[in-house]
């Protein structure tokens, strides 16, 4: 009896693919195909169940990034390329890529939320991210037990991002102070920006302060 052979539709439909991806396969050799005297492709059916087995067996990833501005979009379209990349490399199935433009403080941002269901309906094994601190500025380990006692693990692709701890703390302090002022009712808007660029200009002189204290 002969193998049933199907159409690339019924084979995309299947996968939950675009013809376009099914058309690259074929031509790496990734999926075996026939082309029929007309010349349309048609996939043998056990083909498709190859494929749907090995997806089984596959560690599913979510991949997160994160930027603190919105000026910063290159900076994270990079490391959505790079994490992307990474899976790849790991043969990692992506089965969400989600990003946030928020302060690494912010608790209520929209991505860590979807992580966090993702995580907790046990949809994934791995978190993949490029630094941990895109997570979290604080309290990494205490996410890292939570995810743990649901099966996930967090990859940081780099580790732990080098960068001036004296540089580090600045940017901390400022990132405090601009986070509880915005949450500060009744204060006008420019007032807000006030403090916080009052705050600045502080630790700056302090950074000027110390620099002519040690020449």
């Amino acid at each position: 009896m002969s193998e049933k052979l199907l159409r690339p539709r019924e084979v995309c439909r299947r996968l939950g693919i675009s013809y376009p991806t099914l058309r690259r396969w074929i031509e790496s050799g990734y999926v075996k195909a026939i082309r029929t005297i007309g010349g349309k492709y048609r996939v043998p059916e056990s083909e498709v169940m190859r494929i749907l087995e090995l997806r089984a067996k596959e560690t599913r990833a979510a991949v997160y990034a994160r930027v603190s501005s919105h000026n910063q979009r290159e900076s994270l379209e990079m490391q959505v390329r790079h994490l992307l990349e990474y899976c790849a490399s790991k043969g990692y199935r992506v089965v969400e890529v989600l990003t946030d433009i928020a302060s690494g403080l912010r608790t209520d941002r929209r991505g860590l939320i979807k992580l966090f269901e993702l995580v907790t309906s046990k949809q994934v094994e791995v978190v993949v991210v490029t630094y941990r601190d895109k997570l979290t500025k604080y309290g990494y380990e205490y996410l890292e037990y939570f995810f743990n006692q649901y099966g996930a693990r967090i990859e940081a692709v780099f580790g732990e991002e080098p960068r001036d701890a004296r540089l580090e703390l600045i940017e901390d302090l400022v990132e405090i102070i601009t986070y509880f002022a915005s949450r500060l009712y009744g204060m006008r808007s420019y007032k807000k920006k006030k403090l916080v660029e009052g705050f600045k200009k502080l630790i700056k002189e302090v950074e000027e302060s110390g620099e002519n204290n040690s020449n």
